[in-house]
């Protein structure tokens, strides 16, 4: 058929005109990419340049030769304040029963002896009682012996009648030694021993629990009602306050930098700064820190110190370290946040030195890594001299 003889001859100009289409496209193509390349910028270079300063621009720059230089170390921690429990006393109930009355409040500071709170102890009671039928029994006792003496000599009893009633008088006594020193571990005020010992009757026999020591009630533990159990019964706190521990946690790489004697000072906020001194360095770890108390002695005469307090502790290290220090404002950081100086080249330009940072010290940082004793480092004028190299 005519149209079957048609198709071969109608499909070659069609494939020939798209392939001269074709090498017309990448003619063109590849004329663009010269054009383009032609007119692309040089790749920058890798190496920052020395950035080179007039007479006029070096004299806003100010140079900081290094040098080799002691210090001494401050070592900063966190801290908890502390009763300073050579001066705090725990006051244990000395006897059971409910509590009848408080008669301090916390914060008010107490003589030695003085009266802190009234039970209603059964075993007070029965101290006393004891106490009193003891006298009572030694009294008799000694009566009855003497006089068996007394007739032994005029009318001649037998031996072993007289050192019987020798021997229950002495028995009496030693009861008698016992009830009272019973009563005085349970702190009987004078009073009430003498009534006793007289043998008045007592209207109402009511335990006392007393002050120890003279200091502050820091801590009062205790509620009007609560039954109190004989020798396990936390009462009162009474502390001198005059004088507080502060408990410093410090990191173990720190720790060779401490030393008992070492002066320190605490930051309590508004209270404002106080002085103290190291006077004891853990022997342990602390398992939830992971650091090590250190024991600092305050003087809170003030009374600025409350227990529980946190704080930050500067401690000062008496072990003087030597090394190479820079001024703070020498110290720039780079894009990626690292720490560099300019240097004072040979040619009088200023190069970019990267430097590793060690302890700060005041205003000045140690360089562990970087310069070296007699490199010259700008210390003023930095941010300028980065500008310069950047042009």
């Amino acid at each position: 058929m005519n149209t079957d003889c048609a198709c071969p001859t109608a499909r070659r100009p069609t494939r020939a005109l798209l392939a001269a289409m074709a090498l017309t496209l990448a003619a063109l193509a590849s004329g663009c990419g010269r054009q383009a390349d032609d007119h692309a910028p040089p790749p920058a270079a890798d190496t920052p340049h020395n950035a080179t300063l007039s007479a006029a621009q070096r004299q806003h720059v100010k140079l900081y030769t290094v040098a080799p230089s002691r210090f001494a170390k401050t070592i900063e921690a966190t801290g908890v304040v502390d009763f300073d429990n050579d001066q705090a006393t725990s006051v244990l109930a000395p006897f059971s029963g409910p509590v009848a009355r408080l008669l301090v409040s916390a914060g008010q500071h107490v003589d030695k002896g003085q009266p802190l709170a009234l039970v209603n102890s059964p075993d007070f009671a029965a101290a006393v009682g004891a106490y009193a039928k003891a006298l009572v029994t030694a009294r008799n006792a000694r009566r009855l012996a003497d006089a068996d003496k007394d007739l032994g000599e005029h009318e001649g009893l037998p031996r072993r009648e007289l050192e019987q009633a020798q021997a229950d008088a002495a028995s009496a006594e030693a009861d008698r030694a016992a009830g009272l020193q019973a009563l005085l571990a349970l702190d009987v005020d004078p009073q009430t021993l003498k009534a006793i010992q007289s043998g008045k009757p007592l209207s109402r026999v009511q335990a006392v629990i007393r002050a120890p020591v003279a200091g502050t009630v820091a801590e009062k533990l205790i509620t009007p009602g609560q039954l109190l159990q004989a020798g396990s019964t936390a009462c009162f706190t009474v502390a001198d306050l005059s004088r507080m521990w502060v408990m410093a946690q410090v990191a173990p790489s720190e720790l060779a930098e401490v030393s008992v004697g070492d002066p320190a000072r605490v930051d309590a906020g508004s209270a404002g700064t106080l002085a103290g001194k190291v006077d004891n360095i853990g022997a342990v770890v602390d398992p939830d820190t992971r650091a090590v108390p250190v024991r600092v002695v305050v003087d809170n005469a003030k009374g600025a110190l409350k227990k529980q307090m946190y704080v930050r502790v500067r401690i000062q290290s008496r072990q003087a370290g030597q090394g190479l220090l820079v001024p703070a404002s020498a110290i720039l950081r780079d894009d990626e946040n690292l720490p560099f100086v300019y240097v004072t080249a040979r040619d009088g330009s200023f190069a970019r030195d990267r430097v590793t940072l060690g302890y700060r010290a005041g205003d000045r940082y140690q360089i562990t890594e970087g310069l070296k004793a007699g490199d010259q480092v700008v210390v003023d004028g930095g941010l300028f001299v980065q500008f310069m190299q950047s042009q």
